[in-house]
């Protein structure tokens, strides 16, 4: 697939050595693409190699079900409406069981109706998280009862790193060629 950003194109004839070294871990790693935000972080290869591990942390490995830890992420897309990261995310939260009406209401900027209270309270923290800056002692408790003290953790680093993700991909205007609308108006 086709990425397009305002970045000056990768050539390999140019790259550095920890350049070759990031993008050869990317490559091989689960993701197997410098799809999103590695795009520009090669540009950095420090900062792409330990947001890369951090990534596939978030996304591969936390105690969350993939359905929990997608919505979070599409969540954090619309909050921040990251064209990419919601070209990227948007078919994996729908395969993880985020069901259609749920990926539409995010999208226009509206609150979801949840049939289940998991989904509701993902959505809540982050509402709270984005809004507020912070999570007040009942929404903290109530999350904690439901995922855990480690999973609220981890659950807040996926909202910090997708933050980080979306706005590298604002910033940097990284486009996925997908033939549809962009899920966002430009501002």
């Amino acid at each position: 697939m086709k990425i397009d950003s305002r970045l000056t194109p990768l050539d390999e004839s140019r790259m550095n050595d920890a350049q070759r070294r990031v993008l050869g871990e990317i490559l091989s790693g689960p993701r197997g693409n410098l799809d999103g935000p590695f795009l520009a972080w090669i540009h950095s290869p420090a900062l792409a190699d330990h947001a890369q591990r951090l990534g596939a942390f978030c996304r591969y490995q936390t105690r969350l079900e993939l359905r929990l830890s997608e919505l979070a992420i599409l969540f954090t897309a619309a909050w921040w409406q990251s064209q990419a990261e919601w070209q990227i995310h948007e078919p994996i939260a729908r395969q993880a069981g985020i069901s259609d009406t749920v990926i539409e209401a995010l999208r226009r900027g509206d609150e979801p109706v949840f049939a289940l209270d998991d989904e509701a309270l993902i959505y809540r923290l982050g509402t709270s998280l984005y809004t507020k800056r912070r999570i007040d002692d009942a929404l903290y408790e109530e999350a904690v009862t439901t995922f855990g003290e480690p999973g609220v953790v981890e659950l807040v680093g996926i909202f910090g790193y997708y933050a980080l993700v979306a706005m590298t991909l604002n910033v940097f205007e990284v486009r996925r060629d997908t033939g549809t609308a962009l899920p966002f108006a430009e501002p």
